[in-house]
């Protein structure tokens, strides 16, 4: 909740003023209202017409916040000045934010999904209006049939959010507060944690299934080039793919099952050959609720193509809608045993009371093309599906629920392990990626050094080359330049050295910030005012195009 402090009054706990309503006054010594957000550790204090505290002054001579004088007045300083000098030092104080805002298949059904889906040769295009409105430095769309995530840097948490819930309003056509409704909202670590498990498989509809993976390395592919797409999104996409690789390699956590429909389709594909996996014609018969999971399981599997066969086409058509990439053929169920004699792999998951294959139509099937030279029915229908006798034939191999819930529970103490390994990776991660992120803070500051040393040694090469004449031979200018190019790098290489950080130094991430503040406090570079300015006009340039 906002809190309120008037001159005269005292004020603790508050910092990172941000002006909401301001008497009309021309001076802070009149009665002025300023509202603060809480931030812990600091003192403000108003009283008689001065802005005291420790670590947080307005000095009215360079117009804007600073922090190494204390207690001094700011008499004469307008309103005016002061909401600009608040917006500056809101800014520089609050650096800039990861932040994820979307919706996927475990918050939003499809109805709602599949209106903010952006295709993948739009990705540019709306990274590019992203990064247009006011807030937002760099972007990143993941859009799949499952979820649809827009991953940005935001110059202002609250205002970059309300900016993209606006934006993502106005593309879909859903309005914000039924956008809110199912919306996912997290920031920095937690948006890191958030991408990291995305692409190790955690937060997928099937556990550990590998085509996210492949997802999120496409948005590193069609980032690359685009503007917005820049060092920490694609850093932190980058790091992702890192995470979701090792995880896979480390905890196989791809392999177990945990639910009948998935089991079904890890214990056919450890049935068939291995040379059979990528020719092997599949069918299912029955798209109801356990025919859709059999599908994205088989999907997720790898398979590309089947047959579906269902009493209606309605279903096969919505699944089509929402797996892309995928060739799904609908038959009815007419032609359900000419579509049998040609696949060799069957599931069946329809609610039918009576069974759908007899032995004596199963015994006149052709023989299935695996190297095995049986044709599997794997039925997880209850009631069966399958009549019990089939399996008495020696050209097919027929696998009911019972034999499925061996493996589900064979799976599933390994599973629950695998994910708890998966975290344990994920947090080290994290770990990793926060450093590499925070360490980015100096390379501003690096880069003003060099500029400000530069700066000395052109100067005072001139100075000596005036000094030595015009007629000086151009090998001992190129000397004299190599000379004091030389001395400058060497008094650069210690200081920068402290600035970055390297995996194998000894130096925290704190003693690294430290000695960068020292650096701008010493040479006076104002990296971060500088760095906003930049910001801004680089906003307000693109803004003019």
């Amino acid at each position: 909740m906002p809190m309120a402090a008037a001159v005269g009054g005292l004020t603790t706990g508050f910092a990172r003023p941000s002006v909401e309503s301001i008497a009309p006054s021309t001076s802070y010594a009149a009665p002025v209202r300023v509202f603060f957000k809480p931030l812990k550790g600091t003192r403000v204090v108003l009283r008689g017409g001065g802005y005291w505290g420790p670590r947080c002054e307005i000095d009215p001579n360079s117009n804007s916040v600073r922090s190494d004088q204390i207690g001094s007045s700011a008499p004469g300083l307008s309103a005016l000045e002061l909401l600009k000098t608040s917006s500056v030092d809101r800014y520089t104080r609050e650096r800039s934010s990861i932040m994820v805002i979307g919706l996927n298949v475990h918050t939003a059904p499809v109805e709602v999904r599949e209106k903010l889906a952006i295709p993948e040769a739009q990705w540019p295009h709306a990274i590019g209006e992203l990064c247009a409105l006011n807030h937002i430095e760099e972007a990143a769309v993941l859009s799949t049939c499952n979820r649809i995530e827009i991953y940005v840097v935001a110059l202002s948490q609250h205002r970059g959010v309300k900016e993209v819930t606006e934006w993502m309003s106005k593309r879909s056509g859903i309005s914000v507060s039924e956008l809110c409704k199912h919306r996912v909202l997290l920031y920095n670590n937690d948006a890191t944690q958030h991408l990291f498990e995305v692409s190790a498989g955690l937060d997928s509809l099937v556990l550990g299934e590998g085509q996210i993976l492949a997802q999120v390395k496409h948005v590193v592919k069609t980032g690359q080039g685009v503007a917005g797409f820049n060092r920490k999104i694609s850093g932190l996409f980058k790091h992702a793919i890192s995470v979701g690789k090792r995880v896979r390699t480390e905890t196989n956590i791809s392999s177990g099952s945990v639910s009948v429909s998935s089991a079904a389709v890890e214990l056919a594909q450890k049935k068939l050959p291995e040379s059979s996996y990528a020719t092997a014609e599949v069918m299912v018969v029955g798209a109801g609720k356990m025919g859709k999971l059999v599908i994205k399981h088989l999907i997720a599997k790898g398979c590309r193509k089947m047959v579906v066969v269902n009493r209606t086409q309605d279903s096969v058509d919505a699944l089509n809608m929402e797996l892309k990439d995928v060739e799904i053929i609908y038959k009815p169920l007419s032609e359900m045993l000419a579509c049998a004699a040609e696949a060799d792999v069957i599931f069946t998951c329809t609610a039918s009371k009576t069974p759908l294959f007899m032995k004596e139509h199963v015994a006149k099937l052709p023989l299935a093309r695996t190297e095995l030279g049986r044709r599997l029915f794997l039925d997880i229908s209850v009631p069966r599906n399958v009549e019990p006798c089939v399996s008495d034939l020696e050209t097919v191999s027929v696998f009911n629920v019972d034999d499925l819930k061996e493996v589900v529970a064979a799976n599933k103490e390994d599973r629950l392990q695998k994910v708890q390994e998966a975290q344990s990776i994920i947090a080290e991660e994290i770990r990793k990626f926060e450093a590499w992120k925070d360490s980015l803070e100096t390379v501003p500051t690096i880069k003003k050094f060099r500029a400000y040393v530069e700066r000395i040694r052109a100067s005072e090469l001139d100075k000596c080359l005036s000094k030595m004449g015009e007629d000086i031979p151009k090998k001992k200018k190129v000397a004299v330049n190599d000379l004091s190019l030389g001395i400058a790098n060497k008094l650069l290489h210690g200081p920068i050295q402290h600035l970055r950080c390297d995996s194998n130094d000894s130096r925290t991430l704190d003693e690294i910030l430290e000695n960068m503040h020292a650096i701008n406090r010493m040479f006076d570079l104002d990296t971060d005012l500088s760095v906003l300015e930049e910001k801004i006009r680089a906003k307000v340039e693109r803004g003019q195009k």
